[in-house]
């Protein structure tokens, strides 16, 4: 099957949660598919696999809904994008895109990152589910990273198209741990600064836990740190601003715990980051990080910082336990499964479309 595979939101430097879901499958599809990668940028090569590429618009351009038009020339069975907002009107192949999760119809607060034109047009994309029903009702299939997602999909009516689920798993931050305890007193959050993440609720936690250090990951601006830093004056905050893949791995082996509050997730790759080192993670009793974490998460009532304190407590004296736990429910989830059910839901979209052109 020659799949051509939407690149074009994978980072420069270092991969958010979409840029590593589209560079992991597009490597993992490559064993089985013929790949050709659709870039905007051809810096982007430089962290993605060896595969033939083509040059298109970007996603956040104007020229965004001719995009499947515009490379009408390309040869391919099918094309496969990580999002769902590229334009379908004109397409030579079957179709399939990607809803992650519906986040910002409840917090329509869309990305700084994005520009001041795209911006407002989020803001009116996420004032009703008509567009995105247009959207997903004009391609040929439909992927979702979650149980929980596909859940609201059907509970909004969002398509009549085929739905298929493709988990994201976690990158390789090298060999789990071998202690039996945790070195440090260290508590790690990976995430953005987004209201819904919920980091005001970590902080007060910490202030709880004064015998514990809360470590933020994430590049963050200086009036959300002053803020975060007034909020709770006895927690030990540490703000990293950023952090590689290495300094990720290397402060998640030395920690008691990632915590996590946010109020909605899409996913929650942080989870099964730490879970895959055995680190144990405490989270937000949310839908979708039960379904992440499984019964090896310690959960705690969302917003509630008393109890996330009394949860990190309880690790005390249960550390190696949660960590075996930790470590066997992160082998639920890889790239090579992810990659295997995309490939076989695209080869069910391309029999489908055959099957009605032989009609």
């Amino acid at each position: 099957m020659r799949v051509l595979f939407d690149c074009r939101y994978v980072r420069l430097e270092r991969h958010d949660g979409i840029s590593r879901f589209s560079a992991e499958l597009v490597a993992e599809l490559s064993r089985e598919h013929e790949v050709t990668m659709l870039v905007s940028d051809e810096r982007q090569l430089s962290m993605l696999p060896a595969l033939p590429h083509v040059l298109g618009p970007s996603p956040t351009g104007p020229l965004e809904p001719l995009t499947a038009w515009r490379l009408r020339h390309v040869h391919a069975d099918i094309a496969y994008s990580p999002m769902q907002t590229i334009g379908a009107v004109g397409r030579a192949w079957p179709l399939v895109t990607t809803v992650h999760d519906l986040i910002y119809y409840r917090h329509p607060a869309p990305p700084r990152s994005l520009p001041a034109p795209v911006r407002g047009l989020w803001r009116l994309y996420h004032l009703s589910y008509a567009p995105q029903r247009l959207l997903l009702d004009a391609v040929d299939g439909v992927v979702t990273i979650s149980e929980t997602t596909l859940e609201l999909i059907r509970r909004h009516r969002l398509t009549r198209r085929p739905v298929a689920i493709v988990p994201n798993a976690a990158a390789s931050l090298g060999d789990p741990v071998a202690h039996d305890a945790p070195p440090t007193r260290r508590l790690v959050y990976m995430g953005s600064f987004m209201p819904y993440k919920d980091v005001e609720t970590l902080v007060r936690a910490a202030a709880l836990l004064p015998d514990h250090e809360l470590h933020l990951c994430s590049r963050i601006d200086a009036t959300t740190r002053e803020r975060l830093e007034r909020l709770a004056p006895g927690a030990s905050l540490v703000f990293h601003d950023g952090v590689s893949d290495e300094e990720y791995g290397e402060l998640l082996r030395s920690a008691t715990a990632l915590v996590h509050a946010s109020r909605d997730e899409g996913f929650g790759i942080p989870l099964l980051e730490a879970m895959s080192l055995g680190v144990p993670v405490v989270v937000a009793d949310t839908a979708i990080f039960r379904e992440v974490g499984g019964d090896a998460a310690r959960f705690f009532p969302v917003g509630d910082a008393d109890a996330l304190a009394r949860a990190v407590r309880s690790l005390e004296g249960e550390w190696a336990a949660a960590s075996r736990d930790s470590l066997e429910q992160s082998r639920r989830f890889s790239w090579r499964a992810s990659a295997e059910r995309l490939g076989a839901f695209l080869e069910e979209v391309v029999g489908a479309g055959r099957g009605r052109r032989k009609r």
